[in-house]
């Protein structure tokens, strides 16, 4: 087994004005940097600046397209940091599934939802499915916060900080299995879509 630590892209899916995002994926990020297996690249779709509109087949890819793709291919695992609109997920995370493909094949995808009565939940069903169609593998555990306004004090922090960190640790031991095993067996036969 390769003990190089695991790439793990966190990507923070709400670009929204005034999004709640951020305060969620910095509390998510240092529980994941206190792991010495991982190594943290955050992306943030806000700042990504990736085209609403997919170019056709053959056309140049643009830019911020292009700027992202290196650093999904690096990763060994993914956590979405998502809200829940409207019974689902944002836009710009499945502009973000969408321009790419290889990229999340046979890797590991975790979730961190956040939101009103429901917590974001009906948001990651929705992107299980749409993460089974590229072939990546979702972990069962979530971390989930119900009327996430209410749950961060004002210093951006958990209010249940102790039941907080179990569920994200719980969450990142699934992942990091998933994670492993899934970068062995690439290492040993290279994924190959049928």
């Amino acid at each position: 087994m390769d003990a190089t630590p695991l790439r793990l892209a966190v990507v923070i899916a709400s670009t929204r004005e005034g999004r709640f995002g951020p305060t969620v994926a910095s509390w998510f990020t240092e529980q994941a940097r206190r792991r010495a297996d991982l190594d943290l690249d955050v992306l943030d779709l806000a700042e990504a600046g990736l085209p609403d509109r997919l170019t056709g087949y053959g056309a140049p890819v643009p830019a911020p397209v292009t700027a992202v793709t290196p650093r999904l291919a690096a990763a060994d695992a993914f956590v979405v940091v998502t809200p829940e609109y409207n019974h689902s997920y944002p836009a710009p995370v499945k502009t973000l599934i969408d321009w790419h493909l290889a990229e999340w094949q046979a890797k590991p995808v975790g979730f961190v939802s956040y939101g009103g009565m429901s917590g974001g939940l009906r948001a990651v069903e929705h992107l299980r499915g749409v993460f089974a169609e590229v072939h990546a593998v979702t972990v069962r555990d979530t971390v989930s916060f119900h009327g996430a306004w209410d749950r961060f004090g004002p210093d951006a922090r958990p209010v249940d900080a102790a039941e907080c960190s179990a569920a994200a640790k719980a969450m990142l031991d699934q992942l990091t299995w998933w994670a492993h095993a899934l970068r062995d067996a690439r290492a040993a036969r290279p994924y190959v879509e049928s």
